[in-house]
């Protein structure tokens, strides 16, 4: 399923879920140049999470190809600082435009029951948390993590918690033949939840490249649990009493 949009109002702007979107595209342009092969090779081997470096378990001479012509050369522990800033990288065009497609969807409506500050920081820690839970199923992995997904999927755990009614319009390809429904989020994002943790079975404890599953679940569970003490409830209230009224109207 993939969704196409929510059925969901907002109270205020999402300047934080802008501002994260336009960070990503500017860090795609300027530092990942783009997704050129030098531009791409340079940022995944100096900020890219590389679980295996960070723990000082593999040599500091092991080399790790990342293109057909550039290799990261991996150096005696990694920064601590990958465990956020991978989050701002992309491995490809169509890999920043489904993450930054997914936050602009669920995005806002998460931000919108907390105070902007809360929800940098919340966002943040769902990145970190994602890190922390590839490293620990993955801890001898050797090939750069990027990718703000993790992140996002704490996004979509908090949304799941606060609007499991909210109806998501999605389309859904079945071979060759598309059609469209609107779903309920918490069937859903559980369905995208499930789809991780099952695809993240067989990787558990590998060291080869490949999507970083665990981190998506790391996410997932850290915003679902996360949102409880952060979000404000008077938002909250306010929040659906806009969707109440906004259904009535329909109706009406």
């Amino acid at each position: 399923m993939i969704p196409i949009r929510d059925e969901n109002p907002t109270l205020h702007q999402p300047v934080v879920t802008i501002v994260i979107i336009a960070a990503n595209i500017f860090i795609w342009f300027f530092v990942q140049g783009a997704g050129s092969e030098l531009g791409l090779a340079q940022s995944l081997c100096h900020y890219g999470l590389i679980p295996g470096e960070l723990l000082g378990s593999v040599t500091s001479d092991t080399k790790i190809q990342i293109t057909g012509n550039y290799a990261c050369l991996l150096g005696d522990g990694g920064s601590i600082t990958t465990l956020v800033s991978h989050a701002f990288l992309h491995g490809s065009w169509f890999h920043l435009i489904a993450n930054m497609w997914f936050l602009w969807i669920f995005g806002d409506n998460v931000e919108d029951v907390m105070d902007k500050w809360h929800f940098v920081f919340f966002y943040l820690m769902c990145a970190f948390a994602a890190a922390m839970a590839q490293i620990l199923t993955a801890p001898g992995a050797v090939t750069p993590m990027v990718g703000a997904s993790g992140a996002i999927g704490g996004v979509m755990g908090a949304y799941a918690r606060l609007y499991p009614k909210a109806e998501i319009q999605t389309v859904i390809p079945i071979g060759f033949y598309i059609t469209s429904a609107s779903v309920p989020a918490a069937f859903m994002l559980g369905y995208w939840f499930l789809l991780q943790v099952l695809s993240g079975l067989p990787a558990l404890g590998g060291s080869t490249g490949g999507v970083a599953f665990w981190a998506h679940v790391g996410g997932f569970v850290t915003g679902l649990v996360l949102i409880g003490p952060l979000h404000r409830p008077d938002y909250l209230a306010a929040q659906s009493a806009l969707s109440r009224n906004q259904r009535s109207n329909f109706r009406f």
